[in-house]
């Protein structure tokens, strides 16, 4: 059984779940240990997600992390929750001629890549922009998947920080670490990538620091434990959570907060992947929500409409708290010295050891766990996560949801 509850500043009394998102959403576990607390602050959730659907807590979040004003981040928010929901609607209008998406901030719109005219004028029937581009997502993601098998029968050198397909450009970008460029083996990945590559393979330049992931050792705060690691929990899921592969092994028991029984992984995948599935029982249970630590109100998990390059987004994690910053990529391969992991999204929001398994949430909509990156939430840094909808494809899981 659980302990009786602890109230706790700045926590609702739930098993939260982490998500981010341009709109905001933290991640990280908070207990419920009494029926009464949990039920009243999700019914106080539900009655106020409407109207705290642009909260100026999570505007201000926002300004403070993309340079926005109070106005600018409230239309930003309108306009990349427009392109979330007409994403899947222009994809299905490009048909085979997709070249990929993205959000732009100039214009507020959603920019669909296609490799034909006549295709064009139907996306444009959906209310997207579109962009004439040379080669489709399906040729990109091709390119990109036998750089991935070569990195699977051998491991990529470490001065590769990494390789994404980028539709903007047409091309598979490979991140070299600064002051690696010379490095023989780094050469000799580059040369076969181009040889191999039926499109564009371009070179952007890393920082020096390699990608790590984001665990950290049993220090205070609002995590969840396995062994003497610290992660923060993803998203609620129907009899668990989800969260970083790289936290524990399946088996594994997990504690929260307070130190008392969580659950078991019932599942877990890295390197390769970086997801894993916790069972929830022994008097914790879940809820749709992710902890905003009082940087901006506790946020509702509605859905998991994936957001598109260029989208703000945030991040919830035990550690540095809420933090926000925009996609920068999608399926990046990401080379951590424990192995390459694929798939991932790259953004440019920053995270520190204990986030690791934290929600990153757009709006209202999950969009993944946080996996790993370089830097800190001082200095900045990019951080990349693994996306939602795949982990729950994978075990069968269906989002908790408001």
């Amino acid at each position: 059984m659980r302990r009786k509850p602890v109230v706790r500043a700045g926590l609702s009394a739930l098993l939260v779940l982490g998500a981010l998102s341009g709109a905001g959403g933290a991640f990280s576990t908070a207990s419920a240990a009494s029926g009464a607390a949990p039920a009243a602050s999700a019914a106080a959730h539900a009655a106020t997600g409407a109207a705290a659907a642009k909260p100026a807590a999570l505007v201000r979040a926002l300004g403070r992390d993309l340079g926005l004003t109070a106005d600018q981040a409230r239309e930003r928010l309108g306009q990349e929750a427009a392109a979330m929901r007409l994403e899947p609607t222009a994809k299905r209008a490009a048909g085979a001629s997709y070249g990929g998406s993205w959000f732009d901030t100039d214009s507020g719109k959603l920019v669909v890549g296609v490799t034909s005219a006549e295709r064009a004028a139907s996306v444009r029937a959906t209310g997207a922009t579109t962009r004439i581009v040379k080669h489709s997502a399906d040729a990109l993601d091709a390119a990109k998947a036998r750089l991935d098998a070569k990195a699977r029968k051998q491991a990529a050198p470490a001065g590769v920080s990494g390789w994404s397909t980028d539709p903007r450009t047409g091309a598979v970008v490979v991140r070299v670490r600064q002051g690696s460029e010379g490095d023989a083996a780094v050469r000799a990945f580059l040369r076969e990538a181009k040889r191999s590559a039926s499109v564009p393979v371009t070179v952007e330049k890393a920082p020096a620091q390699a990608p790590t992931t984001f665990a950290a050792g049993t220090v205070g705060g609002d995590p969840y434990y396995t062994g003497n690691v610290r992660c923060s929990i993803g998203f609620s899921v129907q009899g668990g959570f989800v969260t970083a592969g790289h936290c524990g092994q399946s088996g594994g028991s997990v504690s929260g907060w307070d130190g008392s029984y969580i659950g078991n992984f019932q599942g877990s995948s890295f390197p390769g992947n970086d997801y894993a599935y916790v069972s929830v029982g022994s008097g914790w249970w879940t809820v749709p929500v992710v902890l905003g630590w009082g940087t901006v109100p506790d946020q509702l998990v509605r859905g998991s409409a994936e957001a598109p390059v260029g989208a703000s987004i945030c991040r919830s994690g035990s550690t540095t708290h809420w933090h926000c910053g925009t996609v920068l990529a999608k399926n990046e391969t990401v080379n951590y010295s424990q192995g390459a992991v694929y798939e991932m999204t790259k953004t440019s929001v920053c995270a520190e050891g204990g986030d690791s398994g934290g929600s990153f949430i757009s709006g209202d909509q999950a969009q993944g766990v946080t996996s790993g990156g370089w830097g800190n939430c001082s200095s900045g840094g990019e951080t990349w996560y693994q996306p939602v909808n795949e982990i729950l494809s994978v075990y069968g899981l269906r989002l908790h949801t408001a």
